[in-house]
């Protein structure tokens, strides 16, 4: 009896730990990045270089830049986060970007992309990443815009390895 007392506390052992799901490591949980490949205007199938590009979000001091993309370097590629709890972000970008006494000396332009959010459950371990859909654009004109056309390549921002904005300048 004892030994079928043994048996049956082994056998729920087994059945409890083998219910159990083992810990995920998140490998493919992080919200898309909008990617931007800059071109020249008169070439369009060229990427042509901004100078000293600097990227600002709109009420913030702070430039963006992550590991592939510095502040104030010249680029023809970035990938910039939008703000996954709003419906549109708006980026200063700054061509020629320069302080002189704390005040940019730089050519401003201002893209606002408009999106809606869609959530993603990834799994149990990334959770929720956020996806954009129907991705609009509206560039402030001014009287000297560096940017002379914004295109929409892809209105569904699900992967950073593709280009969704094409910028000619």
């Amino acid at each position: 009896m004892k030994k079928l007392q043994i048996l049956c506390v082994i056998l729920l052992g087994i059945i409890s730990f083998s219910a159990c799901e083992k810990d995920d490591i998140c490998v493919d949980g992080d919200t898309p990045l909008l990617v931007i490949n800059f071109y020249d205007k008169d070439d369009t199938t060229n990427l042509k270089q901004v100078t000293k590009l600097r990227i600002v979000g709109a009420n913030n001091e702070f430039a963006y830049q992550n590991a592939n993309f510095m502040d104030r370097t010249d680029a023809d590629v970035v990938d910039i986060p939008l703000i996954a709890n709003e419906t549109s972000t708006t980026f200063a970008l700054i061509q020629n970007s320069a302080d002189v006494e704390e005040a940019e000396t730089g050519n401003i332009d201002i893209v606002t992309f408009n999106y809606t959010t869609k959530e993603v459950f990834v799994s149990r371990a990334c959770g929720f990443i956020i996806n954009y859909e129907n991705l609009t654009q509206e560039l402030t004109v001014d009287t000297d815009n560096w940017i002379q056309e914004v295109k929409i390549e892809e209105t569904l921002i699900e992967k950073s390895d593709i280009v969704h904005v094409k910028i000619f300048h």
